[in-house]
C-alpha cells in the first residue's frame, strides 16, 4: 500500500509514499516503548524544555508547514498559516502551565494524589487539521511523561511524516513521538500491542465505534472526539450585523470542514427575515478559489468524494423541498470546489439536518421561543459545540442551561483553545483534551496515604 498527496485544488498526486512494514511497525513500537523510559523520568523542567524548542521550529518554519496543510488537504494558506501559529502558541501553554496542573493533590499531612503517565498512547488523527489535531494530544501528552504513537489520515502523509521529525529536531528522546504509515484496517493490532497503553482518536462516528470497540476487547483507555452538528442560535435580541457575518466564518472555516463548524443556523421569527437577507449576502459574495491565493476564501473539498457527499446531501435536500438561497452546485473546472450553500424550509426528512455536513453548506431553521429553540437545538445524535447570540441575561441563561453540548460560545463562534476542555457527549464522542482535565486523561491518578502513627525521615535525612 501507498500513501499519496493528492493535491485538491487540481485533483493531481504530487508525492507518495510507501506503507511501514510489519517488521518497521514493531521496531518503532519498541522505540516507543524505550523512549518511555527516557520520558517518564525526565523531569517537567526538561520536558517544557523541548516544547519550547518545537514551538520555536513550527515559528521558524510556518510558510513551509502551511505550505504542506493546503496542498495536502486544501484549507486556504491565511488558515493553514493560522494553524501552525496556534500549534506553537499551545504548546508553549503546556510548557508553561503543566507542572502545576500535575502537582500532587494534597488532601492533609498523611494523604494524596499523585499523577503519573502511563506510557505510549497511540494517537488517530484526521486529515482536516492536520497538525493542530496531533498537537492537541502531544503537548498535554508529552509534557505528562507519555509519548505519542502517531497514525495520521492516509492523505496527509507528509504532514504525519513533519511531526515526526519536528519533535526529533527539538531534541526529544528516540522513539518519544514516532509515526505510522499504516492503513486504518492494520491499526486493530496496533491497538492490541501490549505496548500501547491507551488510544485516542478524532475522526467519524463510524471510526470512533470501531476503535472503542477494539481498545475495550483490551480494556484500554480511550479518548473518541467525533463529529458535530452544532447549533448557531441568534434571539431576537442579538446584533444581526454581527452575528450574521460571524456566522459566515463559522460555517466556512477550513472550507466548511470542520466538527465545531456552526452548521444549524436557529434564528428568532421575529429577526427571522433580516437576518437570514445578511446572512445569505456573506456566503454568496465569498470568493472560491485557489487556496494559496490571498483573495480566496473558501479553497476546495479534501477529496472527490467528499464533495460527491456534500452534492448529494444538498441534492436531497432540495428534491424533498428545502429553498436553495444561494449556491447549491459543484464548481466546474479541475479540483474539488463546491459553493458556499445556505438551505431554507428544511425538515428533518432531510440528510442535511440528520448527518454531519462536512463541507460549505448551512440550513437555516426559525423557532418561536426559547423552548422551541432548545428543542431544534438539541434536535441531533451530536452534541459537541454550539454558539448563540443575544443581549439578554435571562435568555442566555436559559440557551447555556439547556443546550446539550461540550461547549457553548456566547456572542462569539467556537473555537479550541489550550486551557479550555475540548470534546463532546452523546454521539461527539467521550473524555476531554486540552486544558487540566486533557492532561489527565492519560496519566494514573496514584492515590497515597501514611499511616499518621509511622514517621519516615525524609531522603537525606541524617539517621541517628
Amino acid at each position: 500500500m501507498t500513501f499519496a498527496t493528492t493535491n485538491p485544488a487540481t485533483g493531481e498526486v504530487e508525492k507518495t509514499f510507501d506503507a511501514h512494514t510489519p517488521d518497521e511497525i514493531d521496531a518503532k513500537l519498541a522505540r516507543a516503548l524505550s523512549g518511555f523510559d527516557a520520558m517518564r523520568t525526565m523531569g517537567f523542567t526538561g520536558r517544557a524544555r523541548l516544547m519550547r524548542s518545537a514551538a520555536d521550529l513550527l515559528d521558524g518554519e510556518t510558510p513551509d508547514v502551511a505550505r504542506i496543510l493546503t496542498t495536502e488537504m486544501g484549507k486556504t494558506f491565511a488558515a493553514a498559516k493560522g494553524e501552525v501559529a496556534k500549534c506553537a502558541l499551545s504548546l508553549r501553554w503546556f510548557a508553561d502551565n503543566v507542572e502545576r496542573l500535575l502537582a500532587d493533590q494534597r488532601f492533609d499531612d498523611h494523604s494524596y494524589v499523585r499523577f503519573e503517565p502511563l506510557g505510549p498512547v497511540l494517537a488517530i488523527m484526521p486529515w482536516n487539521f492536520p497538525l493542530w489535531q496531533v498537537m492537541r494530544f502531544a503537548g498535554p501528552g508529552l509534557m505528562a511523561g507519555n509519548v505519542g504513537v502517531l497514525k495520521h489520515a492516509a492523505n496527509v502523509p507528509q504532514s504525519a511524516l513533519y511531526i515526526e521529525e519536528l519533535f526529533r529536531r527539538a531534541g526529544y528522546p528516540e522513539g518519544a513521538f514516532t509515526t505510522l504509515l499504516v492503513s486504518s484496517s492494520d491499526v486493530a493490532p496496533v491497538i492490541e500491542d501490549d505496548r500501547i497503553v491507551a488510544v485516542t482518536l478524532t475522526g467519524s462516528e463510524r471510526a470512533g465505534a470501531a476503535v472503542a470497540a477494539t481498545a475495550g476487547r483490551v480494556l484500554k483507555k480511550c479518548v473518541l472526539e467525533l463529529g458535530g452538528s452544532d447549533p448557531f442560535v441568534v434571539t431576537r435580541t442579538a446584533d444581526l450585523e454581527r452575528s450574521a457575518a460571524v456566522a459566515v466564518t463559522a460555517r466556512v472555516q477550513n472550507n466548511g470542514q470542520s466538527c465545531i463548524a456552526a452548521k444549524r443556523f436557529i434564528v428568532d421569527a421575529e429577526v427571522y427575515d433580516e437576518w437570514v437577507e445578511r446572512f445569505v449576502s456573506g456566503m454568496a459574495g465569498l470568493r472560491v478559489g485557489d487556496p494559496m491565493e490571498p483573495a480566496t476564501d473558501v479553497g476546495p473539498l479534501v477529496t472527490e468524494a467528499q464533495r460527491a457527499e456534500i452534492a448529494g446531501q444538498v441534492d436531497d435536500a432540495r428534491d424533498k423541498g428545502a429553498t436553495v438561497a444561494c449556491g447549491g452546485s459543484m464548481v466546474a473546472g479541475p479540483g474539488w470546489y463546491y459553493q458556499p450553500t445556505v438551505l431554507l424550509d428544511v425538515t428533518t426528512e432531510m440528510r442535511v439536518l440528520t448527518e454531519e455536513v462536512f463541507g460549505p453548506v448551512a440550513t437555516v431553521e426559525r423557532y418561536a421561543d426559547l423552548d422551541e429553540a432548545v428543542r431544534i437545538a438539541n434536535r441531533t445524535i451530536y452534541g459537541l459545540g454550539s454558539s448563540i447570540w443575544t443581549h439578554d441575561a435571562t435568555e442566555r441563561d436559559r440557551l447555556v442551561a439547556g443546550i446539550q453540548a461540550g461547549q457553548v460560545f456566547v456572542n462569539s463562534m467556537v473555537a479550541s483553545s489550550p486551557e479550555l476542555p475540548f470534546g463532546g457527549i452523546k454521539r461527539s464522542g467521550y473524555g476531554r483534551e486540552l486544558s487540566e482535565m486533557g492532561v489527565k486523561e492519560f496519566c494514573n491518578a496514584k492515590s497515597v496515604r501514611e499511616d499518621p502513627g509511622t514517621s519516615i525521615p525524609s531522603p537525606g535525612a541524617a539517621a541517628e
